[in-house]
């Protein structure tokens, strides 16, 4: 049966830098988080001159992965624990942060000296509270390394994480999570697969679609009730999508600053040990 739509979340403008804003439609004040998924960002399109110094400084992460999908450009990371990667246009990065990390990213050093344009999208991903602690650990998928679903033509949809149509994606979660992306002409009509009791989103990068008779447009995040398994979207312009179904942990959130934990007090203890410099230094 199919999935029906329990908000459409529209993401609002959030600074996180003097240099960047972002879209933010989660948390959102209508619908906070869809435990494990507590943050999306979308950085949209944004033009890098040759000769830019432009990279987020240093700063600490606790508890969960910040997880990036380029969407355009190249992306550039490094963190205390000696993790350094490059992701290009199509690529996913999965940094974990677990027991606390100082990171930096950005745009990529040959991004930088000849410029171009710079797009992404970041997810905040939870992890059960047993996990929290364990040690820091980066991975990557390229594009080609991320098997296609839903394959027909004028459809163009990656596996990152998950099980999905027998296939399995690249990058490892704690706990159950399919995550696609990609793109889908217009026209064309995908029906997308999700397990009842999970929660489920989609994330319209680019264009609009229709959904249960609904027309959503671009940088509007769809969240279904959780009941019933099926999504049936058409396209009505080319459009680009995030598509993500989590297994609930269903575990307190305490999500502060950099820090998602499952107490306040822990999350008050991560702030007090960065100021004690105990996640490390990091040269970038």
């Amino acid at each position: 049966m199919k999935k029906k739509i329990r908000h459409i979340l529209k993401g609002r403008e959030k600074q996180i830098t003097k240099e960047d804003s972002v879209l933010q439609p989660l948390p959102h004040i209508d619908f906070r988080f869809a435990n494990p998924i507590i943050v999306l960002h979308h950085l949209q399109a944004k033009q890098i001159e040759p000769g830019q110094k432009l990279r987020i400084h240093p700063h600490p992460h606790r508890g969960f992965a910040p997880v990036t999908f380029q969407l355009q450009g190249e992306g550039y990371h490094m963190d205390s624990a000696g993790h350094k990667g490059t992701i290009k246009a199509g690529d996913v990065q999965w940094m974990f942060a677990g027991k606390g990390i100082l990171h930096s990213e950005g745009p990529s050093e040959e991004m930088l000296k000849t410029g171009g344009t710079q797009e992404l999208i970041q997810l905040w991903i939870n992890v059960p509270k047993a996990n929290k602690w364990d040690e820091p650990f980066y991975q990557s998928a390229t594009k080609q390394q991320q098997p296609e679903v839903l394959q027909q033509p004028g459809v163009s949809l990656r596996l990152a994480s998950g099980d999905y149509e027998g296939k399995v994606g690249p990058l490892r979660s704690f706990t159950p999570l399919v995550a696609i992306s990609g793109e889908i002409e217009k026209g064309r009509q995908v029906q997308l697969m999700a397990t009842a009791g999970y929660w489920t989103l989609l994330y319209i990068a680019k264009g609009s679609l229709t959904v249960n008779q609904e027309e959503v447009t671009a940088h509007n995040l769809i969240v279904f009730e959780q009941d019933n398994e099926e999504i049936i979207i058409t396209a009505n312009e080319d459009i680009q999508l995030l598509y993500l179904s989590a297994e609930p942990i269903n575990e307190p959130v305490a999500a502060k600053d950099n820090f998602v934990m499952n107490t306040i007090e822990e999350a008050n203890q991560a702030i007090e040990d960065h100021k004690n410099g105990l996640f490390g230094t990091l040269e970038f």
